[in-house]
Order: C-alpha cells, then structure tokens, then sequence
C-alpha cells in the first residue's frame, strides 16, 4: 500500500527497530521523523539517507524520551503526524531488591511515560485530519516476563495496557492503536553482543544463538528489522482497519509457550 501524503513520527530510531520501522514507513511512501536524545551530524545524516534511498522527506528532531516536555515539543515540532510510532527503550538487568532506583525511574519514563506523553500530544492533530495510527513497540515481555527484569516488564505491560485504552478511546473514530510485541531481533546492538557470549560459553556462533540467545524463542530465529517494519506498515494499511487495541507478536512462538 502506500503511505504518500502520511507522516510518521519514530521515537528513538537513529538505530535498531526504531530505524527500520522508519525505513519501512518511507519504503511505502510516508515522510518520516526520526528521533533520539542525541544531536549529532550522523543522526541528521541518517535522515537524509533515508530521504535519498526513498524519495520521501526524512527529517531528525532531537528529543530526550525520558522528559515529558520534549515528548510533547517532538509531536509539535514535527507538525503533522499521522502515524506515531511509540518506540523509544532502554535495558537494565538486576534482582529487584537490588535495582537501582534511577535505572526504575528513567526505564519507567522511557518505555512507557513516553508513549502516553507523544500520543496525548498527538491525537488532537489525528482527529482534526479524520485518520490516525498509533503504533507502540512492546515485547514479548509485555506479554510474559523474565527474572532480573522488573522495570522492563512492568513498562512494556503498561505499554500494552496504554495500548489497550488508547484504542477504546478512539474505537469510534478512524484511529487505531495497535502494540507490536517482539521477541529477540537481529539488530546492530544484538549482533555485537554474539562474539562475546560465544567466547562466554565456548560455543560456536550458530549454537550459542539457538541455545543461548534464542533459548525461550521456539523458532530459533531472530526476527529482523524489517520484519518489524513490515509489521507496522500493515497496521497503516486499510486491510488493517478493524484491528485495534491489541498486541501482534513478532515473536518466533516465545509467547505461545
């Protein structure tokens, strides 16, 4: 389908799933914003690659997702959007009685507090252009959880609750909000991460991913950036119309267990 004429807002996509969800969106004709707290000539360079290998206008807005006044500041800056996509994370692994109270609070406002600032700034403008998607990258940890990751769940669950009411809020209007739940994705920080777990537990690359890494993933593949992409497109798609309030896992069956 194509998407000319829409303007997609990523937050947190000069890298990983958030890039490859705005390369997608622009393959299929939207203009895109792409996002992070950084504000260097390589984030604005990554912009205009994606302008050149697609067509579309690409731009980079600097916004740091841990702070209600920029979430909001990025959808106004942005002027128009059509679609957002909810996409900003960060990781810290530690038993709950030893969780840092900083690493709670700033993966709490990441993940999650950011969601509900960029939509409640977005909607106004998707209900005054009669058409909106709000698209929210969860996990499979918003479905399930693991040990040691207590704020991650607990933000990726509130995203799928957000997800949920958002949805409900706009069932009667040509809005949808869907979340996209991932397992493990192939992305440039994950792929940097397979030598040293290889050299952890003296395995050979293909068994340290299907034993180690991809040891709650049945499939014992990775899904990939695109595939995400891909995923999100459909959901800006008129076949995706009726789909509202609820999760898709990307997920290799992780979550059918």
């Amino acid at each position: 389908m194509s998407l000319e004429g829409k303007t997609a807002v990523i937050t947190g996509s000069n890298s990983g799933i958030g890039h490859g969800i705005a390369v997608e969106l622009a393959k299929a004709g939207a203009d895109v914003v792409i996002n992070s707290f950084t504000d260097s000539e390589q984030d604005h360079l990554l912009a205009r690659a994606i302008a050149d290998a697609t067509g579309v206008t690409a731009r980079y807005i600097a916004a740091d997702m841990s702070k209600p006044e920029d979430c909001r500041a990025l959808i106004a800056k942005a002027g128009r959007v059509d679609i957002l996509v909810n996409n900003a994370g960060i990781q810290h692994v530690a038993p709950i009685a030893e969780f840092p109270t900083a690493k709670w609070d700033a993966i709490l406002a990441i993940n999650l507090s950011s969601a509900f600032h960029t939509t409640a700034a977005a909607l106004p403008g998707m209900r005054a252009a009669g058409w909106g998607r709000v698209i929210n990258v969860a996990s499979a940890h918003g479905l399930t959880a693991s040990p040691f990751k207590a704020a991650y769940v607990a933000a990726k669950h509130g995203v799928v609750g957000l997800t949920r009411v958002t949805a409900l809020e706009t069932a009667e209007e040509p809005i949808t909000c869907n979340a996209i739940c991932p397992g493990y994705v192939l992305t440039p920080m994950v792929e940097a991460q397979i030598p040293d777990t290889m050299a952890e537990y003296d395995m050979d690359r293909e068994t340290v991913i299907r034993q180690v890494m991809l040891a709650r993933q049945p499939s014992k593949g990775f899904a990939t950036v695109e595939q995400l992409g891909g995923t999100a497109v459909f959901l800006c798609s008129d076949a995706a119309e009726q789909i509202t309030g609820t999760t898709i896992s990307v997920d290799g069956g992780w979550t059918a267990l």
